[in-house]
């Protein structure tokens, strides 16, 4: 029998204070009032006050109304059931399916044993030149995409979801704006993605406690499916939303914030989620993609400058394109000795020549006379910029390969490359 108590102490905002003991954190509880029954979950403890989070909000809520603690986290239901399905924040159906409650598992849990990891080694191919040649994705790789408000980043996510390589994807939605969120069904049902997704889904206009729920949620339901052999992909937009809820809930529990008001325990709130990534040595693996917003493009902001320490690298998301500059994949050395010979090449070649064409396109700008070489570098920038750097590019690895021998002939003669004479008579386009 769970204890039921009716002393409600206190109703700030949506988080009710109760006098109750042996309650642990994150625990769940039931809130029944005059109007039905909703969730809550414990956010702090403080002696015998438990601070709960009411999922539907405290509206309706009075301090006689019952509390009843389930003497567990939240759970949320796992298994093949789940492919094809999307959900909200609290597991809860939003496609009319059926409510699923078999094979019921907390969320929230620790990472896994780094003992049970192995070395990320396999890479996934997504279709993204600017991925795939220059940084590419591994296994087992957490990164954030980086990015500001109006930049394609959704629509990344969507084109990664359809291409890649593996076998699961998990959506993670936090604070989605409605037409996002029918953009990712709408384009994953049309590219036959969907039977094997799943979309935990927070909307703007849902419960602060559910966006926090979120990354939780997701990344439970990938560890399972790992677990079982599967490779899963976790796409997660956006964690910037994630931490303003954190925000939100620390500043009504009149915490004492740190950098921008930020709670001070933001960097292993994200680490939290983050390390979940793993590959497994007899099992699967977790890889996660995370859009990251930078208010005002700010890189030194709380959320991105906490994030850069946790993860892998990132994708610079700017002016609608994925910028060389700006994006790294430290895990890249991993697998991209093992795909062709001259991967690694064309990719060295490329930006060393394209640094050199953005200096050239200053030069110019600053009224310098051009020298031939110069403008063959300028020539090579516009034909990187359009035929590479650009998302609507969508080719295999390979092909995107030949595309920069491609480029590069029809820019320079072989002997102003800097490459190999083995590798050139390889490699290098017959004319």
């Amino acid at each position: 029998m769970h204890k039921v108590y009716t002393n409600i102490i206190e109703i700030s905002g949506d988080v009710i204070t109760v006098e109750a003991e042996g309650i642990g954190y994150n625990e769940i509880a039931e809130v029944t009032t005059s109007r039905g029954t909703s969730l809550a979950q414990v956010i702090r403890l403080d002696g015998k006050k438990v601070f709960l989070q009411v999922f539907a909000g405290s509206k309706g809520i009075s301090t006689g109304d019952k509390v009843r603690f389930l003497s567990h986290p939240m759970r949320v239901s796992c298994g093949e059931d789940l492919l094809g399905r999307i959900f909200n924040g609290s597991g809860l159906p939003l496609d009319r399916g059926p409510v699923l409650s078999q094979n019921p598992i907390d969320i929230g849990g620790p990472s896994v044993n780094p003992v049970k990891r192995i070395i990320p080694n396999k890479m996934i191919r997504t279709g993204v030149p600017m991925i795939d040649v220059f940084n590419s994705l591994v296994e087992s790789q957490k990164l954030p995409i980086f990015s500001i408000a109006g930049e394609p980043y959704n629509e990344l996510l969507a084109r990664i979801a359809i291409q890649a390589e593996v076998d699961v994807i998990i959506l993670g939605g936090m604070g989605l704006k409605y037409d996002d969120y029918l953009f990712f069904r709408d384009t994953l049902e049309k590219h036959g993605a969907l039977p094997r997704s799943i979309f935990f889904v927070h909307t703007a206009s849902d419960p602060t406690v559910e966006c926090l729920l979120v990354p939780d949620i997701s990344l439970a339901v990938a560890e399972q499916f790992a677990l079982s052999g599967k490779r899963v992909l976790v796409l997660l937009s956006d964690m910037t939303n994630f931490c303003d809820a954190l925000k939100e809930i620390s500043i009504t529990m009149e915490q004492v914030p740190s950098n921008r008001g930020y709670p001070g325990d933001l960097y292993s709130q994200l680490a939290a989620r983050y390390e979940k990534a793993v590959d497994f040595e007899t099992a699967g693996s977790i890889t996660i993609l995370a859009v990251t917003t930078m208010p005002g493009d700010d890189v030194t902001h709380p959320v991105p400058d906490n994030t850069g320490y946790i993860t892998e690298g990132q994708f610079y998301l700017k002016n609608g394109v994925i910028e060389p500059f700006g994006s790294l994949s430290r895990l890249k050395q991993q697998v991209n000795g093992k795909t062709r010979d001259d991967h690694r090449l064309i990719m060295d070649t490329m930006i060393q020549l394209f640094a050199s064409a953005r200096e050239t396109k200053e030069k110019q700008a600053m009224g310098f006379q051009m020298s031939g070489w110069d403008n063959k570098l300028l020539k090579y920038g516009l034909a990187f910029e359009q035929r590479m750097m650009s998302l609507a590019v969508n080719i295999p690895l390979e092909k995107a390969l030949d595309l920069g021998w491609e480029i590069l002939a029809d820019c320079f003669e072989p002997e102003e490359t800097g490459i190999r004479k083995a590798l050139i008579e390889k490699f290098w386009p017959k004319k």
